[in-house]
C-alpha cells in the first residue's frame, strides 16, 4: 500500500522557537504538518436515471474482477461544512453482522484503498463503508483538521441513515492520520468497537517526540479524547513505526477505558503491518470471539 503517515517536517531551532512564542492557529499546524492528498486515481460517473458508477484509473492498483467492482457502491454526499464528500460502500460480506466505518491512512483516497477493502472485509467477514477527507479523490474543499471531524459525521450520517446501519453493529477503524476523526467520532458515539491503527497522540506530539502537554495551537488532540470512548478498544501499532513511534500507539492504549489486549507488531514499521500474520489474526479474534461476549 502507499506511504500513508502523516507528513512531518524538520524545523530549525528558530522556527521552533517562532513556533511556540508565535503560534499559529490548529488548522495551519494541521495543514503543514499533516496532509498529501494523491493525484485522484477514481472518479464518480452518474448515468441519466441517477445511478452512480466507479471508475478507476491505472494508479488505483485494481486486483480483481468485474464482480467485485460491482459490487462496490460509490457517491458523494454532503459535510455540515458544505464540502462534497466521496463515499464508497463495499459489500464484502452481505450476511454480516458488523461494516467497519473506516477512515484511512494519507496520501491515499478511496481509489487505491478499495481493493484493500473487499480483502479485508471478506477475510474478516465486514462490509466497509468509506470515505475520502476534503481535498481527497472527488471530496471538495481542502483538508484541515475541522473538515476531517465534519468529513466522518457525514459519512455516519450516510451509514445511519442511507443504509440503517445500527451503531451496535458499526466498527470504527481508523489508521494513522485517520485514528484522528475515529476517536473524534468515538467520544461522542458509542459503537460496537473502535480499532486504533497506528494512531498518534497529537500533531506536535508527532513532530517533536519531547512534547509532553497538549498546548492550545496543537492539532489532532486524539490523546485528550481517547478516554471519552465508552466502546471497546483495539489499538494497532508496529513497535519500528518510523512516521508515528510505538510510543504514540501505547500511550493511547493506557488512555482508552475500555482497551482490549493490543496488537503490537514486532518489528512492524508504518505501513506493512497487514502483511503480518498476526494482524488478520487479531482482527478475526476481536470480531468473531471478543466482541460478541463485550
Amino acid at each position: 500500500m502507499p506511504e500513508q503517515g502523516p507528513r512531518m517536517n524538520v524545523f530549525s531551532l528558530g522556527e521552533l522557537c517562532w513556533l511556540f512564542c508565535c503560534p499559529p492557529c490548529p488548522s495551519r499546524i494541521a495543514a503543514k504538518l499533516a496532509f498529501l492528498p494523491p493525484e485522484p486515481t477514481y472518479s464518480v460517473h452518474t448515468d441519466p436515471q441517477g445511478a452512480s458508477s466507479l471508475h478507476l484509473t491505472e494508479r488505483a492498483d485494481w486486483q480483481y474482477s468485474q464482480r467485485e467492482l460491482d459490487a462496490v457502491e460509490v457517491f458523494n454526499t454532503r459535510s455540515s461544512r458544505g464540502n462534497r464528500v466521496g463515499c464508497m460502500f463495499v459489500r464484502c460480506a452481505p450476511n454480516s453482522r458488523y461494516t467497519l466505518l473506516f477512515s484511512h491512512g494519507n496520501a491515499v483516497d478511496l481509489g487505491q484503498m478499495c481493493s484493500f477493502y473487499i480483502g479485508l472485509g471478506s477475510r474478516i467477514n465486514c462490509n466497509v463503508f468509506s470515505y475520502d477527507y476534503s481535498g481527497y479523490g472527488v471530496s471538495s474543499g481542502k483538508p484541515s483538521e475541522k473538515n476531517l471531524y465534519a468529513d466522518i459525521e457525514a459519512a455516519w450520517q450516510v451509514l445511519r441513515n442511507k443504509y440503517g446501519v445500527t451503531p451496535e453493529n458499526i466498527i470504527l477503524y481508523g489508521q494513522s492520520i485517520g485514528t484522528v476523526p475515529t476517536v473524534d467520532l468515538a467520544a461522542r458515539y458509542e459503537v460496537a468497537a473502535v480499532i486504533l491503527h497506528s494512531p498518534l497522540m497529537s500533531g506536535l506530539r508527532v513532530a517533536f517526540p519531547d512534547t509532553r502537554k497538549t498546548y492550545c495551537f496543537d492539532a489532532f488532540p486524539s490523546i485528550d479524547k481517547v478516554s471519552k470512548v465508552a466502546s471497546p478498544v483495539l489499538v494497532i501499532h508496529g513497535t519500528e513505526d518510523e512516521v508515528i513511534d510505538f510510543s504514540h500507539g501505547l500511550a493511547m492504549y493506557e488512555r482508552c477505558p475500555r482497551a482490549v489486549e493490543p496488537l503490537w507488531v514486532e518489528g512492524a514499521g508504518h505501513n506493512d503491518i497487514e502483511l503480518y500474520a498476526q494482524y488478520l489474526e487479531r482482527l478475526k479474534q476481536f470480531i468473531t470471539v471478543e466482541l460478541p461476549a463485550s
